[in-house]
């Protein structure tokens, strides 16, 4: 059906267009909104998961856990992962009925999450700077006092067997630590020694058997990749944040289409 007022020419199909790209603006709008609150369902699966395995821990060995307290923080995993249920059901819900006070709750709660995000994004960014003083500092001093039994000593093994490292720079940082001149043969602690020398003994006369590399560089990687790695995840859920933002704006703004609506300021005959 065409019909023809003054110079201009109008067809259903222009006007089926016309809103056609309006509801699409609206379904898109909503499928970001049930996407995010898919997001929060499958946190709240996640951390009822976390807290079920640790309640089934603490019933297998209560016997040996004498504070009460212990099943505090599982506690409080639970009551995240209902609320997080919850806050996802709203979502969803008040994106199905087009709710303004639901959404405009759904908003608050994803404004506040998005600027979580955005404030543990800069600082990790501006935490990178800091890693390898800090890394190196607190690796010397544990290795300073290695006695082979304390906690410090312990990570210290731990950190160089995993990551096939020995000293802080280097193996001959041990030489002037508590540990190599207490010894009375000067050696290094077992950790240092490669899995596939049997018969390491710790001696700096062997080097070939120890790890070569220290274990500042290594440590110090490995925190930059676990940061840059979160950083990412960080940016990734706030940019999903940011879209869920606008498309509630879309949905509690839009036009309410009542009636036919004239598209220019002429009249149909």
């Amino acid at each position: 059906y065409r019909e023809e007022t003054g110079s201009r020419v109008f067809s259903i199909s222009d006007c089926t267009t016309l809103f056609g790209k309006m509801d699409c603006g609206v379904i898109t709008s909503k499928t970001v909104l049930i996407f995010i609150s898919l997001i929060f369902w499958a946190a709240a699966a996640g951390l009822s998961y976390v807290g079920g395995y640790a309640i089934s821990l603490y019933k297998s060995y209560d016997q040996f856990l004498e504070d009460r307290y212990t099943m505090v923080p599982v506690v409080i995993i639970l009551a995240v992962a209902a609320v997080m249920f919850i806050i996802g059901l709203i979502g969803c819900c008040s994106t199905i009925r087009e709710s303004r006070f639901g959404l405009g709750f759904f908003l608050f709660v994803i404004l506040l999450i998005f600027a979580a995000e955005v404030a543990a994004f800069v600082l990790g960014l501006m935490y990178r700077g800091k890693i390898k003083p800090d890394v190196e500092k607190s690796v010397a001093t544990a290795i300073l006092y290695y006695d082979g039994k304390n906690s410090d000593s312990r990570a210290i093994d731990y950190l160089q067997e995993q990551l096939q490292c020995c000293g802080v720079k280097n193996y001959t940082d041990w030489e002037s630590t508590l540990w190599f001149n207490s010894t009375g043969n000067q050696t290094v602690p077992r950790s240092c020694c490669r899995p596939d020398q049997g018969n390491c003994t710790g001696r700096l006369d062997d080097p070939h058997k120890l790890y070569t590399q220290g274990c500042g560089q290594k440590l110090e990687t490995l925190l930059e990749q676990v940061l840059t790695y979160a950083a990412l995840v960080i940016l990734g859920f706030a940019i999903v944040k940011f879209f869920g933002m606008l498309s509630i704006c879309v949905i509690m703004f839009k036009r309410k289409e009542t009636g036919y609506q004239p598209l220019y300021s002429g009249t149909f005959a």
